[in-house]
């Protein structure tokens, strides 16, 4: 049996269709999985804003490490000076596990990386939308208590790295990233 110029003809389109098709279902499943994502952290943090769970989804952040998003302001001082000290990431850690966020989980893992590796700039971003949309979610006094305490635990970080036994002076870097985190609070 021989095959026909007609035969290969068939077989060639039959091939481009099989790979578009195959790529059509593979778009759809990582559509899927970020509509899955989405959904799985709006239920872990309340979110209700899509653009801004979007940018988290993008990030990579998922309902098992959005508790790790909680400590963004801390790591974005520790790195505010270029580095992060021993006393710092120690102080870092120490926060998480205050969070629940237990060695070895997920959001745990994601921490660490940020804490061995200066974040994208995105990820500051992407906790002031989260921030930003939580706010408008919070009555005035929610709204002062949750910016007292995560400026306070900044100003801890920044103060556990400088001046003589870790009291006396913050870094200008640091100081404006106080200042940036401050800012998201407001309405």
């Amino acid at each position: 049996m021989s095959i026909t110029l007609e035969d290969r003809g068939r077989a060639l389109e039959d091939e481009f269709f099989n790979k578009e098709n195959a790529k059509k279902i593979e778009a759809l499943k990582e559509k899927l999985d970020e509509q899955r994502s989405r959904e799985d952290l709006r239920k872990a943090s309340g979110m209700t804003d899509d653009a801004v769970l979007d940018k988290l989804v993008d990030l990579g952040l998922s309902a098992q490490t959005i508790t790790a998003l909680s400590l963004v302001p801390l790591v974005t001082v520790a790195w505010a000076d270029g580095s992060i000290q021993d006393n710092e990431r120690n102080a870092i850690l120490q926060a998480a596990h205050g969070k629940n966020l237990e060695n070895g989980s997920p959001g745990y893992k994601l921490l660490e990386s940020w804490l061995s590796t200066k974040p994208d700039g995105k990820l500051l971003d992407a906790w002031e939308a989260y921030m930003k949309a939580l706010a408008g979610q919070l009555n005035d006094e929610q709204n002062r208590m949750l910016r007292n305490q995560i400026v306070g635990f900044a100003k801890l970080i920044a103060e556990s790295a400088g001046g003589i036994l870790g009291i006396g002076k913050v870094a200008k870097g640091e100081e404006q990233a106080i200042a940036r985190i401050e800012a998201a609070f407001k309405r």
